[in-house]
């Protein structure tokens, strides 16, 4: 994989909507979800902030915790211990009358689209409106917007069944808005997806949280979604928080394996051809040293013209992936060094070039 992000690119679409807001939007405090049938936790000791106007991910495996912990935060699970405080509101503490309108300001998004298939486009965004009571010109002029919004005039009388996945998760978010909540939770919102559809779902995320100042929390098992849209990321295993951070810091320099597996699954492995070349010692005149540079945003840059210039010789470049998030360059070059450099050269001659320096072994005959 060559990676042709452009530097600041990424960071200008996924910058959070307010620089100046960084009160804390939800707490969790403490949580533990253990069902009846259940000998062990399926989430705990789980303690999160997300900030106002964040785009937060939750990445994590099948059966992880993932959707367990985002229905304890719209309440439709009621955790065993501990609290989710929102805009400064335990929700443990609210009636049943309460929480069905707390739930109306806040928007859920799910995989399967939970659309009405004997309704219309427009049918299905006006619902949640109608429920509430609200008026029909008043019903009438935010159903205008929010098709605006997804880019659905043109489908609005169209059913379900005429719709592709993507149109589909369109109505399911202009659903999600018709109470202009101020916080969105998407449940897998992206899976039933192909890869191009995806892109456009998370385009339109990115700009209703910069235009209508969202917060945002998903959860999710695709690496891309959290890279291309979260500002923020915790990563979720057998129930337990084992990492979190800006995305750029836990994307560039994992610390646990299964986050590495997750978001970057070729972070220490080498190309498979390269793998039954490679030596620890030189083997023939002719053999090249292998190096890995790593780069996770701690101030190196992936120069190859400065690399050139450092290191006499040829000098092959046989596999990148380096992006650019938040501005910090991060992913990984492996080079081939001429025959005439030894490994122990190496380290003089790269120290400034990358954040993290390994000489991987001697490759022969590539």
């Amino acid at each position: 994989m060559v990676s042709l992000t452009i530097p600041g690119e990424r960071d200008a679409l996924i910058t959070p909507a307010q620089q100046g807001h960084s009160s804390v939007h939800v707490q969790i405090r403490h949580l533990n979800k253990r069902y009846p049938s259940q000998a062990q936790d399926a989430l705990k000791a789980i303690d999160l902030q997300v900030k106002r106007g964040e785009i937060f991910g939750i990445i994590g495996r099948s059966g992880a915790g993932k959707s367990t912990l985002i229905r304890c935060l719209n309440r439709l699970e009621n955790p065993t211990q501990g609290s989710v405080v929102i805009d400064g509101i335990d929700l443990g503490q609210l009636s049943a009358s309460e929480l069905v309108e707390w739930r109306r300001r806040t928007g859920m998004i799910f995989q399967h689209f939970n659309l009405l298939s004997a309704k219309t486009v427009r049918e299905n965004i006006e619902l949640p409106l109608k429920v509430a009571g609200v008026p029909a010109a008043q019903r009438r002029n935010k159903v205008d917007e929010l098709l605006a919004l997804v880019g659905l005039e043109e489908r609005q009388h169209a059913w379900p069944a005429q719709l592709s996945g993507g149109q589909k998760q369109r109505v399911g978010i202009a659903r999600a808005l018709v109470h202009d909540p101020e916080l969105l939770l998407c449940d897998e919102a992206t899976s039933a997806l192909d890869p191009e559809t995806t892109r456009s779902i998370l385009a339109l995320l990115k700009k209703i949280n910069q235009q209508r100042h969202i917060t945002i929390v998903l959860i999710t098992h695709e690496m891309d979604v959290v890279h291309d849209l979260c500002h923020q990321v915790a990563v979720i295993d057998q129930g337990e928080i084992i990492e979190r951070g800006p995305v750029w810091q836990v994307y560039s320099d994992p610390k646990q394996e299964t986050t590495r597996q997750l978001l970057n699954p070729q972070f220490g492995t080498l190309p498979e051809a390269l793998q039954t070349l490679l030596s620890p010692t030189r083997q023939r005149q002719d053999s090249r040293v292998l190096v890995r540079l790593r780069y996770n945003g701690q101030g190196a840059q992936p120069d190859l013209a400065m690399i050139s210039l450092r290191v006499p010789g040829s000098l092959t470049l046989i596999y990148s992936a380096v992006e650019w998030v938040e501005r910090k360059p991060t992913g990984q070059l492996l080079l081939l060094l001429d025959a005439q450099h030894e490994a122990a050269q190496v380290y003089d001659l790269l120290a400034t070039q990358a954040d993290q320096l390994e000489v991987a072994g001697y490759v022969t005959g590539y």
